[in-house]
């Protein structure tokens, strides 16, 4: 006789079978089911309660871009499904796995008026359209003998290029009833098709004399930086990376020229100009990335490998990446070649006002750096001080250097950055101004629940100074309601947790001590130091207006329009 158990513990012994060691999420009526499972597993797999479900979304996406494994997120219906969404759609966009578990209440109930009713009936609206659109596979539960075929397919859609999340709606009857446990169903091979580069791809790069290669969060994502190295001293390449992959090439190596786009070096604005041929491997080059780069890029032959074509004219090798590496590899010229000359990646001026003197970007970026552990991650917020950090601090050696640019959502950091910390265990540095503090920041409270090793480093500029700046430069002053009465956010910090480490540095040599303290403690730190909001950041579009940057001072149509991120 078959053997049954409730459809909440197959999926809880198969998310163990699957190696999965963590599931963030918030509880309720309609998924504590899925939770009680969970805690039936003694601790295999760890549940982790965050403070909103947009940073339980954020930290499966930390925690999958850290280790490269799936992701898991468990919330329940209404309000907490909905507050699920943007998460999903910064994973959806940057193209990250993540198997999200969302609770409906009971099918019985459905259509008659049932509390948080999200199946579409007698003018509910349908959970399954508004998670279609940000997600590779979506499902509901109808019934339980569909468990194992849907989450199979669920696995499969979320990890299969283009990566990204897949949601199984679960009504709270289907997650109790009873299913026949057995063997699930065998996963289909991977799709592996033998990777084959055109003679046009590789006459473009061979018969170069000068390569610029710009490497994106893809490289990460297939795990294919050796292979980039590899293919970097084949063609004697400059390499620059993307604002949201400064992590998948050596920093400190002779080939590296910077970041790419608005938040880069001119270093790599003149290697483009002087090279023969531009390389993408794994990115598409989206806007943020290819700011200031379009009259060069217009003018550059241009090959693509990535498994989505590029944004930008030219030969797309689209497929596996690895492989595609691989195969242009083997056939061009062995060995290991010198890059020509170049000035390297160095900081663009930016201005400053006396009273930003003794707290600039460059100074505590120049702490942190001195601080910073090889094997740290670093969590990069949005705002004035995400531009900062991304032009400024090198990447660590060991350790993951993340964006979220796929939607630029301002607190994204604080999730996944708890999320990457609990699954790896290494210490963890999240970056973030005050404006995404506010929005998010009582995530340190999942920090201390969990002794996270986080060291939460907050510029406090009193503003929504991104948005400040923006209107300073284009509309001729700032908006008051983004510029905020003084906090001492450290000294409310240190009074909701008596126990955590907080600092409130006065100067960068205070933040340096800080940050050197918190790596040597197990658990999290928290250190804030304010700046002022008038700085400007190393962002081109304001230095082009300020009169700093490279470029006319003259802003654009594409300025005014896309770089909105604050």
């Amino acid at each position: 006789m078959t053997a049954e158990v409730r459809v909440v513990d197959y999926l809880a012994r198969e998310l163990v079978r699957s190696g999965v060691g963590h599931v963030f999420g918030v509880g309720g009526a309609n998924i504590e089911d899925l939770y009680d499972s969970l805690h039936a597993t003694g601790g295999v797999i760890r549940t982790v309660v965050a403070k909103h479900e947009f940073s339980a979304a954020t930290m499966a996406d930390g925690q999958a871009r850290a280790t490269g494994r799936l992701g898991v997120v468990a919330v329940t219906s209404g309000g907490g499904a909905l507050n699920l969404l943007p998460g999903l759609a910064e994973a959806y966009a940057s193209r990250v796995p993540v198997l999200a578990f969302v609770g409906q209440p009971p099918t019985g109930q459905e259509g008659f008026g049932a509390f948080q009713d999200s199946s579409g009936k007698a003018g509910s609206f349908d959970a399954r359209e508004l998670f279609t659109p940000v997600s590779r596979f979506c499902a509901r539960v109808d019934a339980a003998d569909s468990v194992p075929e849907l989450l199979a397919r669920a696995v499969a859609a979320a990890q299969r290029d283009p990566k990204g999340p897949a949601v199984l709606l679960l009504p709270k009857d289907v997650q109790q009833a009873p299913v026949a446990l057995r063997e699930p169903p065998p996963a289909a091979p991977p799709v592996r098709t033998q990777s084959r580069v055109p003679d046009c791809a590789v006459d473009v790069l061979s018969r170069a004399g000068r390569v610029l290669v710009i490497a994106g969060e893809g490289v990460a994502s297939a795990g294919a930086r050796a292979e980039l190295a590899d293919l970097a001293q084949r063609l004697g390449a400059w390499v620059a990376v993307t604002p949201d992959a400064k992590d998948v090439f050596d920093n400190r190596d002779a080939r590296f020229v910077g970041v790419a786009g608005v938040m880069g070096h001119q270093n790599v604005v003149r290697c483009l100009r002087q090279a023969d041929a531009c390389l993408l491997v794994g990115t598409r080059l989206p806007a943020l990335a290819r700011g200031g780069l379009e009259q060069e890029l217009a003018g550059t032959p241009l090959v693509c490998i990535d498994p989505e074509p590029p944004f930008v004219p030219g030969i797309s090798l689209r497929g596996d990446l690895r492989d595609t590496l691989h195969a242009l590899a083997a056939r061009l010229a062995p060995g290991s070649h010198p890059c020509p000359d170049h000035a390297g990646p160095s900081p663009l001026p930016t201005p400053a006002t006396p009273a930003a003197q003794a707290t600039s970007y460059a100074t505590a970026v120049a702490s942190v750096e001195a601080a910073l552990p090889p094997d740290a991650h670093v969590f990069v917020d949005a705002g004035n001080a995400g531009a900062g950090v991304i032009h400024l601090l090198p990447a660590p050696r060991h350790g993951r250097f993340v964006v979220a640019v796929g939607m630029g959502g301002m607190g994204y950091t604080f999730g996944a950055g708890i999320g990457a910390a609990l699954a790896t265990g290494q210490r963890t540095y999240v970056i973030a101004g005050d404006g995404s503090f506010f929005m998010h920041g009582m995530e340190v409270h999942t920090a201390v629940e969990h002794a996270a090793p986080v060291t939460f480093v907050i510029f406090n500029n009193n503003a929504h100074a991104m948005c400040a700046t923006r209107e300073q430069l284009f509309l001729g002053a700032p908006h008051p309601g983004n510029l905020f009465r003084p906090a001492d956010i450290a000294a409310g910090v240190a009074g909701m947790f008596p126990g955590l480490d907080v600092t409130r540095a006065e100067d960068g040599a205070q933040l340096r001590q800080a940050l050197l303290r918190s790596n040597a403690c197990p658990g999290p730190a928290f250190v804030t130091l304010d700046f002022d909001p008038c700085e400007i950041p190393p962002f081109l579009p304001f230095l082009n207006i300020a009169g700093r940057g490279p470029a006319e001072n003259e802003e654009t149509a594409h300025e005014r329009g896309p770089i909105r991120v604050g």
